[in-house]
C-alpha cells in the first residue's frame, strides 16, 4: 500500500491571466500541489472563504505585488488604493497585493503569503513583509527556486533575494526607530489624554468622547489639544497615524454605552 503524500494546496492571484494560468499549470505538474487561480484581491478572498467553509484550506497564496484594475484601452493601471501601513482604515478593500497579503494575515493567519514581483523593491519588500508576507520572490525566478520559496514558507521561513536583504534591513530598521519615536510621544500622554486617544483611534467625534468619558465638550476639545500638542501634529488623521506606529488601538466601540 503506497503511502500517502501531503499535498500542498497553492492559490495563485495575479490579473494577468495568461501567467496566472500559465504558473498554476507548471505549478500542478508537481505530484504533491494542488493550486487554483484567482484574478483579483475580491476573488482571492471568495477562494479562501469558499475553501475554508469546505474544510480543505489553501496553505499558500502567491500573489502579484501589482495586483491592479484594466483600463478601458486594456493597459494596466496602479491601484488607487494605496497600503496602509498606520492601519487608519483608508480605502475598501484590497486594492494590491500586499493589501491582499494584510487582509489575509488578519482573516486566515495560518496562509503564508508569498508576493510576487516584476522588479527588486527593498521598501515595498519590507512593507510587505511587514504586512504578513512571508517571501518576495521574483516573476522571472526558475520554477524550481518558486517551489523552494513555497516549501520554505511552510516551515516558517522568510525567504527574500540576497540581493535585497541589506535594503530591507535598512527599512526595517528605519520602521522600527519610527515606532520607537512614536511610542515615546505617546508615553508622555497623560492616562486619561491616552484614553482620548484611543477613543480618537476608534473615530469618536468630540461629543461621542464626551459621553463615553462622562465629561464635558469642552473638557474633551482641552484633552484633544493637548494630545495633538505632545505629538507634536497638527490633526486628527496625523495623531491616529502616530497612534496606530506606536501600537495604540481603538477603544472597543461594543462597549460604548
Amino acid at each position: 500500500m503506497g503511502v500517502s503524500v501531503a499535498r500542498i494546496r497553492v492559490l495563485v492571484v495575479d490579473d494577468h491571466r495568461i501567467f496566472a494560468e500559465s504558473l498554476a499549470a507548471a505549478l500542478a505538474a508537481e505530484p504533491d500541489v494542488d493550486v487554483s487561480a484567482a484574478g483579483s484581491g475580491p476573488a482571492a478572498l471568495r477562494c479562501l472563504e469558499r475553501a475554508a467553509a469546505e474544510g480543505r484550506r489553501y496553505d499558500v497564496m502567491l500573489v502579484d505585488a501589482e495586483l491592479g484594475v484594466l483600463a478601458a484601452d486594456g493597459a494596466r493601471t496602479v491601484p488607487t488604493q494605496r497600503t496602509d501601513p498606520d492601519n487608519t482604515g483608508s480605502g475598501s478593500g484590497p486594492a494590491d497585493g500586499i493589501s491582499l497579503a494584510a487582509g489575509v494575515r488578519s482573516s486566515h493567519p495560518h496562509i503564508r503569503t508569498v508576493v510576487l514581483a516584476e522588479k527588486d523593491d527593498p521598501r515595498r519588500a519590507a512593507t510587505a513583509l511587514q504586512a504578513g508576507a512571508s517571501g518576495w520572490v521574483a516573476k522571472d525566478c526558475s520554477l524550481q527556486r518558486l517551489l523552494a520559496v513555497i516549501r520554505g514558507v511552510l516551515r516558517d521561513e522568510t525567504h527574500l533575494p540576497a540581493a535585497l536583504l541589506t535594503g530591507v534591513l535598512r527599512e526595517l530598521t528605519a520602521a522600527r526607530k519610527h515606532r520607537t519615536e512614536s511610542e515615546q510621544l505617546v508615553e508622555s500622554l497623560t492616562p486619561r489624554e491616552r484614553e482620548v486617544l484611543r477613543c480618537m483611534v476608534a473615530g469618536l467625534g468630540r461629543k461621542a468622547v464626551a459621553e463615553r468619558l462622562f465629561l464635558s465638550p469642552h473638557t474633551v476639545r482641552t484633552h484633544m489639544q493637548n494630545v495633538l500638542g505632545k505629538l507634536g501634529v497638527h490633526s486628527t488623521l496625523a495623531a491616529v497615524a502616530l497612534a496606530r506606529r506606536a501600537g495604540v488601538g481603538p477603544v472597543a466601540l461594543s462597549a460604548v454605552p
